[in-house]
């Protein structure tokens, strides 16, 4: 009996001391990764910049997918998120800083350009870092917002933002959505990141695409958010899919009325409502920001959650959203009209 009991004793203290490991030293890791549109940079709302840096070392996510960097002061501004990061004891590595930007806690072995930024044509841009024994490739887009089709479907023209009659069928929706390059920056991302997959590496792609997605506009929402009765296979998503990846959110929320997950418009109570809509009279709520992973045996989503305020804005009014989605609020000043995505993975160490 003292020998059961010793064991027993034994068993809750190996347990206790498993639990004390450092994450490096675990048989699996967990690591974050929230795509976060800033606004350019958050200057246009006071104390923008701070509260992305309060909100960051609040998170404290693995990895950071920005969009809409422009870097007005002059200086790189991930460069700068990394310093006032560093001023907290948080460190961070950082690569590119205008149109798109990256932040990785890993050090960054590798970078590249996959899609230059091009008059507002949008971007893509990677870095490589290493976690648990395995290389990672995060990508961040900031894709054509130009060409909104999605305001067409509503409409709205999507370059001049004036009012417009509805388009009739899905083709002429698609025959203006060709305008934009958003389709061929993902394609070169599909060619980019496939090379990434021969060679074992893990990839993750975050961004704002400025298009809704093909799961969204569906038979269940034809009549909703002023789809005008529109089921629309939006194509960067469609992509995507067809390429093997997985879009987060809707992987662990695939019922679209009860997780719509809008991510634009948000509401901002430091700024006017004409500010925050680009077509004054529509509901215009999408989900145009993702995080997208490619499946890997290692690899498993977690969680994903809407990062920002419940309210958007519909029609010109602010609402409070009363849907399933699971949000983490803002602490303090919001300073961006767009919601993040904060996604948390599991990678198994082998």
């Amino acid at each position: 009996m003292i020998i059961v009991l010793n064991m027993k004793k034994l068993h809750s203290i190996f347990l206790l001391f498993l639990a004390c490991l450092p994450v490096w030293a675990q048989r699996n890791i967990e690591f974050s990764v929230l795509q976060w549109n800033i606004w350019q940079e958050g200057t246009v709302v006071p104390g923008g910049y701070d509260a992305i840096v309060d909100e960051i070392a609040r998170l404290e996510p693995d990895f950071v997918t920005f969009s809409e960097v422009r870097n007005y002061d002059g200086s790189r501004y991930c460069d700068r998120i990394v310093a006032s990061l560093k001023e907290r004891d948080l460190e961070y590595h950082s690569f590119y800083s205008y149109d798109s930007g990256l932040l990785s806690r890993y050090p960054i072995t590798d970078s590249l350009t996959v899609f230059p930024e091009n008059g507002d044509h949008g971007s893509i841009y990677k870095m490589v870092s290493e976690i648990g024994g395995r290389e990672i490739a995060v990508y961040t887009a900031h894709l054509d917002y130009l060409d909104d089709a999605y305001y067409n479907a509503r409409g709205y023209d999507g370059s001049t933002w004036e009012e417009i009659p509805v388009p009739r069928t899905v083709l002429e929706v698609l025959q203006r959505n060709d305008a934009s390059q958003r389709d061929d920056a993902v394609r070169r991302f599909i060619e980019e990141a496939g090379k990434d997959i021969s060679e074992g590496k893990l990839v993750i792609l975050g961004g704002d695409f400025n298009e809704p997605s093909h799961l969204d506009w569906t038979r269940e929402t034809k009549d909703l958010f002023d789809h005008n009765g529109l089921v629309v296979p939006w194509t960067v998503t469609l992509l995507l899919d067809n390429a093997g990846y997985v879009d987060a959110y809707r992987a662990l929320y695939p019922d679209v009325l009860e997780y719509p997950g809008f991510t634009f418009p948000a509401d901002n109570p430091l700024i006017p409502v004409s500010k925050l809509t680009w077509a004054p009279k529509a509901d215009e709520r999408d989900r145009i920001d993702y995080i997208f992973y490619y499946p890997d045996p290692d690899l498993r989503l977690r969680s994903a959650v809407i990062f920002g305020p419940k309210g958007s804005i519909c029609k010109s009014q602010r609402i409070q959203e009363t849907s399933e989605d699971r949000f983490i609020e803002p602490l303090g000043i919001w300073p961006t009209d767009h919601k993040g995505v904060l996604t948390t993975f599991r990678l198994k160490v082998r």
